[in-house]
């Protein structure tokens, strides 16, 4: 089961102005925007949110706490309320049509027809392999301060390193959340003399040696198990993901999502895309997670948003240059007609 409604809207035989691939806060945002716009929208989703996993969204004003299906139904159902298009699917492919056209496949064979291609397909969080770590993901194992800490406060934490001076990063700023804190280095290196300093003032225990599995009690995680059979207890646990750019189907538009650093730090992928969400192909813009994959979903709104804006410039653009042209040949016609009638007229 997934997180988007079973109910399919409309035709996916339908000329559209935009077609929006994903249905999360991205794509919802400038789809509703889009078709308050009177532009003639369609939202295609698969329903498979990077936040499925979590059970509420934070830092979202006026929404605080809800549960992401809640926000994504009600997207849904304004976007719908102004004229726009759900379409339940997944994209295979888009590539150009001709005349500046789009074409949108979807992986059970329908086809779209579009102006304009928003790509706001998100990330997926790729997590480290460590048995029993993937199971408790968005409940127990937290990447994020700022969606979580609240919520861990007052539990004993650990911190599990893939990389020496990011967990060092995530240990210190957890700490404003957290009092008991474990940081696990799991065999990458040994913290310099400063860093070990920072982290005593702060009250963080270090563990050294392999992590070998993350175990649960039945009611949730118990704590974390090290090669040498060391069994630690902890409630939550707090991991680096790297964020994986859901880009495949731009190809057929000469799209792809290039590496992300923070620093010297490989964080993911992203598809390169200016402000304003416009990419280097000429009527495709991307926005999102799928740009920006550190963005909160407050701030993914807020970049769907200001891209639907952008896609409704180009469009009232073209829209305007197009009348011009019409009146210009229709007055190139009357002209045309008038000179051949007026010796009737004489």
């Amino acid at each position: 089961m997934t997180m988007l409604d079973s109910e399919q809207d409309g035709t996916a035989a339908a000329e559209y102005d935009v077609v929006i691939v994903g249905g999360a806060a991205a794509g919802l945002s400038a789809g509703l925007a889009l078709s308050r716009a009177r532009r003639r929208v369609a939202v295609v989703d698969a329903g498979e949110p990077r936040n499925a996993a979590a059970g509420h969204i934070h830092n979202y004003l006026g929404r605080e706490g809800a549960a992401p299906g809640e926000l994504y139904a009600a997207g849904r159902e304004e976007v719908r309320s102004y004229g726009g298009t759900i379409i339940p699917g997944r994209t295979q492919n888009v590539e150009h049509r001709g005349s500046g056209m789009f074409r949108v496949i979807l992986e059970d064979g329908r086809t779209l027809s579009c102006r304009k291609i928003l790509a706001a397909s998100g990330a997926l969080d790729e997590l480290p392999a460590v048995p029993g770590l993937s199971g408790f993901w968005g409940t127990d194992v937290l990447h994020c301060p700022y969606c979580h800490g609240w919520e861990a406060g007052g539990k004993a934490l650990g911190v599990l390193a893939s990389n020496l001076d990011a967990a060092i990063h995530q240990a210190l700023m957890w700490r404003q959340w957290c009092a008991d804190i474990v940081l696990f280095l799991n065999g990458t290196g040994t913290p310099s003399d400063e860093q070990e300093g920072q982290l005593a003032a702060r009250g963080i225990r270090i563990v050294d040696g392999p992590v070998t599995a993350v175990e649960g009690d039945g009611a949730g995680l118990a704590g974390v198990r090290l090669a040498s059979g060391e069994f630690v207890p902890r409630q939550a646990l707090v991991v680096m993901s790297k964020l994986r750019a859901r880009d495949g189907y731009l190809a057929g538009v000469g799209l792809a999502a290039e590496d992300q650093y923070f620093g010297d730090l490989a964080i993911g992928t992203a598809v390169p895309a200016e402000p304003s969400g416009a990419t280097s192909v000429p009527g495709v813009y991307a926005t999102g997670n799928l740009t920006s994959p550190m963005t909160q979903v407050i701030g993914a709104a807020a970049a769907g948003l200001a891209t639907a804006a952008a896609i409704n410039a180009e469009l009232i653009a073209e829209d305007t240059a197009a009348a011009v042209a019409a009146a210009r040949r229709e007055g190139l016609q009357d002209e045309a007609f008038g000179a051949e009638a007026g010796p009737l007229l004489r």
